[in-house]
C-alpha cells in the first residue's frame, strides 16, 4: 500500500506480485514480503493492495487539459487513461503541476482490488499540452506513466483514480479502464517509452525512467508473452527427412518473408550447400500461408532443405531462434539475418574449411565480415563502449551510465586489412554468428530477457568470453543489406532502450574489465600477431 493509507498489509499478494522477493524469502534473505516492503518496497514502487476508497464519490474531473485553457482556476492534474491487458499489465498515463507540491501516488481503486503507483516507480516526462493548459512558462516534466505487471486477470472496466501530492492534496476521477491484448499494451507503453518528450536529453532521460520499476516489470511481462509465444508451435518440413547435415541455418522473420526466397536462390548456388539444412522461424502467424507456399516451391526449385516454424505471436529474436535450434539436425548452428546472403561462390566452402581446420576455441562462436551492397564494409565484428550524463535533480548531480556496442570498420574499404583479419573480438552481430550446437546449449542460448532484437547477440558473446571462448572473426565474407529483414516502428525503439538498460545491468561490470573501447586489454582478447 502506498504510504500513508490506512489498512493491512496484503502478504499474499505482495508475494504474488513480486516473485523475485517470493524468491528471496523462500532463500531465507528475508524473514517475510512485509521485511522486505517496509525496507524496499516503498521506494521501489511495489504494488501491493490498498484499501477500499474512503469516499468514492468524490468524482470530479475529465482528462481533457484543453478544457482547462485559459479557465483561472485550472485543476493542477488529471489520470488521462488506464489500460489493462488480459494477463495483468497495467499501464497508466496521466499529468500534474508539482513545480511546488510534488507527487506522491496515483492510486487505482476498483471494485475487488486496488494498486499504488509510487511517484518513485513512474517516468516523469514532458506534456506539452499540459504545459499549454496549465500556462507553464518554462518546460516540466508534469506528464507521468507507469506500467506494472500482476501475473494474473484483473477484472476491470472502471475505476476510481487519486492523484495524491505531498501536501495531502488529492485529485480524483472515474476512469473507464480500457481492455487491451497483451501484444497492443506492450506495444503502447513500449511506444510511450520510445516517443515521449523529456527536459533532459531523451536517451539517458528514457534510460533512467526505467529504474525505479518500469524497466524490471516490462520484461517480466515481456518474458510471459514470448513463453506463450513459442508454445505449440506448428511446424513443417520439405525436403528429405531424418538426414544429418554439416550445418543448420536458422532465420528469423518478423513477418517480412520476401527475401526468403532470394535467399534460398542465392545460397543454392554455393559448392557443397546440400550438406546444410535451413530453418526459418516466423514471428508472424499472419505470414503462416505465403511463407509455407514459398517454402514448398523454393525446396522444389532449389532443392534445398526447409524447415518452417510459425508461432502464435512475435517471440522476439532470442526465444525464436532458441526454439528453431531445438529442430536443428546438425552440430553446428548458423544464425543469419534474412537480408544476408553469401559472397562468393565458395562461401560453403570456406566455412567448411574454418570449422574443420581451426581450434575448436576459434569457432566455437564466430562471427565474418559484412558487407553493404555498395561494397562498403558494414562489420569486423563487434566492441563496447560506455557512455556517461550528468543527471541533476533535487540532491545534486548524479551520473547515468549505458553501454553500446560499435561495429569495426562500420563504413571503411572493403578489404581494410585490420578490421577484416581473423582475431578473437568482444562480439560479433547477431545478423551472422556461426556456433558449435554443444557450446551454445552450454551458454544457455541466447538470453531469453531481451525484448524483440537488440543486445542479445553481444550478450551471447559475452556469456561465451566469461566461460573462457571469446568470439571470434573468420574470413568467411557475406552480403548485409542492413534493415531490409523488417520494419521497425516505434514499439522497436522501445525495446532497444530496455534492450541497452538490461545490457548494461547486466554487462558493466565484465566490461569496465579491459572490454571497453575499440583496443580492449582483456587476456582472452589479446593475440599475438
Amino acid at each position: 500500500m502506498s504510504e500513508g493509507a490506512p489498512g493491512a498489509f496484503d502478504e499474499a499478494l505482495y508475494l504474488r506480485l513480486n516473485p523475485d522477493v517470493l524468491a528471496a524469502v523462500k532463500a531465507g534473505s528475508f524473514s517475510s514480503g512485509r521485511e522486505h516492503y517496509e525496507r524496499y518496497g516503498r521506494a521501489e514502487g511495489r504494488p501491493t493492495v490498498l484499501p477500499p476508497a474512503a469516499a468514492r464519490d468524490r468524482v470530479v474531473l475529465n482528462a481533457d487539459p484543453a478544457r482547462y485553457v485559459g479557465k483561472s482556476a485550472a485543476p493542477p492534474g488529471m489520470l488521462d487513461h488506464v489500460k489493462i491487458s488480459s494477463t495483468g499489465g497495467i499501464y497508466v498515463t496521466g499529468w500534474v503541476d508539482d513545480s511546488r507540491d510534488k507527487l506522491v501516488s496515483a492510486d487505482l481503486y476498483f471494485p475487488a482490488w486496488s494498486i499504488s503507483f509510487s511517484a518513485a516507480s513512474m517516468a516523469r516526462i514532458r506534456r506539452p499540452d499540459a504545459e499549454a493548459a496549465i500556462g507553464m512558462a518554462t518546460p516540466h516534466d508534469c506528464g507521468f506513466w507507469g506500467f506494472l505487471y500482476a501475473a494474473r486477470p484483473l477484472p476491470a472496466t472502471i475505476c476510481n483514480a487519486v492523484i495524491r501530492l505531498q501536501s495531502g492534496a488529492e485529485l480524483q476521477a472515474v476512469i473507464t479502464v480500457e481492455a487491451m491484448e497483451d501484444d497492443e499494451l506492450r506495444a503502447a507503453a513500449l511506444s510511450r517509452l520510445a516517443m515521449a518528450a523529456y527536459v533532459g536529453e531523451h536517451y539517458t532521460s528514457a534510460v533512467q525512467s526505467l529504474e525505479a520499476a518500469i524497466g524490471r516489470q516490462l520484461l517480466g511481462f515481456n518474458k510471459a508473452l514470448t513463453q506463450r509465444a513459442v508454445q505449440a508451435p506448428y511446424v513443417e518440413r520439405f525436403g528429405r527427412h531424418d538426414a544429418r547435415y554439416k550445418g543448420s541455418v536458422i532465420t528469423c522473420l518478423f513477418g517480412n518473408i520476401e527475401l526468403m526466397p532470394v535467399q534460398q536462390a542465392t545460397f543454392a548456388h554455393q559448392r557443397g550447400m546440400a550438406a546444410y539444412e535451413f530453418i526459418y522461424v516466423c514471428n508472424s502467424p499472419l505470414a503462416a500461408e505465403p511463407l509455407l507456399r514459398e517454402a514448398k516451391l523454393s525446396a522444389l526449385i532449389y532443392g534445398l532443405d526447409i524447415t518452417v516454424i510459425i508461432l502464435s505471436g512475435n517471440a522476439g529474436f532470442s526465444a525464436a531462434n532458441n526454439l528453431a535450434a531445438q529442430y536443428a539436425r546438425s552440430l553446428r548452428l548458423l544464425f543469419v539475418n534474412p537480408d544476408v546472403f553469401p559472397r562468393g561462390a565458395d562461401w560453403a566452402a570456406r566455412h567448411d574449411a574454418v570449422v574443420e581446420a581451426l581450434p575448436a576455441a576459434q569457432t566455437a562462436l564466430f562471427g565474418a565480415p559484412l558487407y553493404y551492397d555498395d561494397g562498403a564494409l558494414m562489420h569486423g565484428g563487434m566492441y563496447i563502449e560506455r557512455d556517461t550524463a550528468p543527471r541533476f535533480g533535487p540532491h545534486g548531480c548524479a551520473e547515468t551510465v549505458a553501454l553500446r556496442v560499435e561495429h569495426y570498420g562500420k563504413g571503411a574499404p572493403p578489404d581494410t586489412r585490420p578490421y577484416i583479419r581473423p582475431r578473437p573480438v568482444p562480439a560479433v552481430t547477431g545478423a551472422f554468428i556461426s556456433t558449435a550446437r554443444g557450446w551454445f546449449e552450454s551458454l544457455g542460448g541466447f538470453t531469453e530477457d531481451y525484448i524483440f532484437g537488440h543486445y542479445e547477440d553481444a550478450d551471447l558473446c559475452l556469456k561465451s568470453l566469461q566461460a573462457g571462448c571469446p568470439a571470434w572473426l573468420q574470413p568467411v565474407a557475406l552480403w548485409h543489406l542492413e534493415g531490409k529483414g523488417g520494419a521497425r516502428a516505434a514499439q522497436h525503439e522501445g525495446g532497444a532502450i530496455v534492450n541497452r538498460w538490461l545490457f548494461t545491468k547486466r554487462w558493466a561490470a565484465l566490461a569496465a574489465q579491459g572490454l571497453l573501447g575499440p583496443h580492449p586489454s582483456h587476456p582472452a582478447l589479446v593475440v599475438a600477431e
